[in-house]
């Protein structure tokens, strides 16, 4: 039985480290895409040429 339990205990750190690697991926893809939005707007800032109706 402890032997069980200690089984248990190691795969469900093994997920949470997993867990927490893909959330901090997740978390930089986030991030670089709103960089990317962010040098998007700065680039078109004052551009007055869309007609807005």
């Amino acid at each position: 039985m402890r032997i069980f339990i200690m089984t248990l205990a190691l795969i469900a750190m093994t997920a949470g480290i997993s867990a927490c690697n893909t959330m901090e991926g997740a978390g930089q893809d986030i991030q670089a895409g709103g960089k990317k939005l962010e040098r998007s707007a700065d680039k078109h800032k004052g551009d007055d040429s869309r007609n807005y109706h």
